[in-house]
């Protein structure tokens, strides 16, 4: 391990001096990357660097164990030294696994309504609602690229993206089915029901991610629905692609021009056509895969909100908070550092077996 991080903090040190060096600032594309990994970098440097010291002032303690004078002190900063680094170890290892290459990725979140009706779609509407709020939180961007609502204000379907540094390694557990109890607006004799909506969390890929061949792409163009005054209902901009070869549809209305509709629909395809292929991949050997996040499949129920009891269980944890309002508010920080380190937890594990 400490071979390695030598290694990898002489990177580190290059990456820092060729940011220093003003040359580098003539090429921005070459400086946005070095400043990405030197961002990409930090935490494990930072970990690195206070191991080092502290296994330098044992060294150094250790030398003043015989002084008569200092001898005591010496012990004393030699036991403080070692208690800080089995603490240091375990983050080096979790910062020194394989990072997904898509952490870094923004997100398209996909939400649908599931079993049971118009509350499944109202619950829908408030999960949109939670993520953007999170997101907002976060000072992440949120652009809605597709929506289909009902008559009472639900959505049956709604497509958006989540833009910010590191929307993809925080949200990536979210998808699956989430299952809601609560009285329904709509009954009158107060009885609990339950419903379901599922999330799909997808990193953003470009078409040049995922290689597209134009010739397999079909085009329509519609005029958009729902609001949005005379220019949605005279302009036909909204875009639907089909893909040919796998039948996938996707649709993008919410742009005024038919061009910006088309290229997001373009990463909305690339994005879907790469997890169709990750999830064939991983397929494999879901069934008996141990990490306690889960496949992350949408046919996997993940989470259940009880509004009756103010409760919250993630499944997969089996974390339970009762805080719900702050959650369907936007605080999803405690559950998504559980699910996070969870996640590490799985990934330690299986290095080393």
């Amino acid at each position: 391990m400490l071979d390695k991080l030598k290694t990898i903090e002489q990177r580190y040190q290059e990456v820092e001096a060729r940011l220093s060096d003003s040359a580098t600032y003539n090429d921005p594309a070459l400086a946005a990357k070095l400043n990405k990994e030197q961002r990409e970098l930090a935490p494990l440097m930072e970990a690195y660097r206070a191991y080092s010291k502290a296994q330098n002032a044992m060294a150094e303690a250790q030398e003043l164990f015989s002084d008569p004078e200092l001898g005591e002190m010496a012990h004393e900063e030699f036991n403080q030294a070692k208690a800080v680094l089995p603490e240091l170890e375990e983050r080096l290892k979790i910062l020194l696994l394989p990072r997904d290459p898509n952490d870094g990725k923004n997100v398209i979140v996909e939400i649908r309504a599931g079993v049971g009706g118009e509350e499944a779609a109202l619950f829908a509407g408030d999960l949109y609602r939670m993520y953007s709020m999170y997101a907002e939180g976060k000072h992440w961007s949120v652009e809605v690229d597709s929506l289909s609502e009902t008559e009472l204000g639900g959505i049956k379907e709604i497509c958006f993206t989540i833009q910010g540094e590191g929307a993809y390694s925080r949200l990536k557990f979210e998808s699956g089915v989430h299952r809601v109890q609560r009285v329904p607006e709509t009954e009158s004799g107060g009885r609990v029901h339950t419903s379901t909506a599922t999330v799909a969390v997808l990193p953003e890929m470009e078409d040049v991610d995922v290689r597209i061949d134009p010739a397999d792409v079909e085009m329509q163009v519609f005029r958009s629905s729902g609001a949005g005054g005379q220019h949605i209902n005279k302009t036909s901009s909204a875009v639907r692609l089909i893909h040919k070869p796998t039948g996938m549809v996707v649709e993008c209305q919410q742009e005024r021009s038919q061009f910006q509709n088309r290229e997001k629909a373009m990463r909305l395809l690339a994005s879907r056509l790469y997890e169709q292929e990750r999830e064939k991949v991983e397929g494999a050997y879901a069934a008996d895969r141990k990490s306690q996040v889960g496949s992350g499949m949408r046919n996997e129920r993940v989470r259940t909100y009880n509004f009756p009891q103010g409760r919250l269980t993630d499944h997969r944890i089996g974390l339970t908070l009762y805080k719900l309002d702050a959650v369907m508010n936007g605080d999803l920080e405690e559950i998504i550092d559980g699910l996070v380190t969870a996640d590490q937890a799985a990934r330690l594990e299986k290095e080393t077996q």
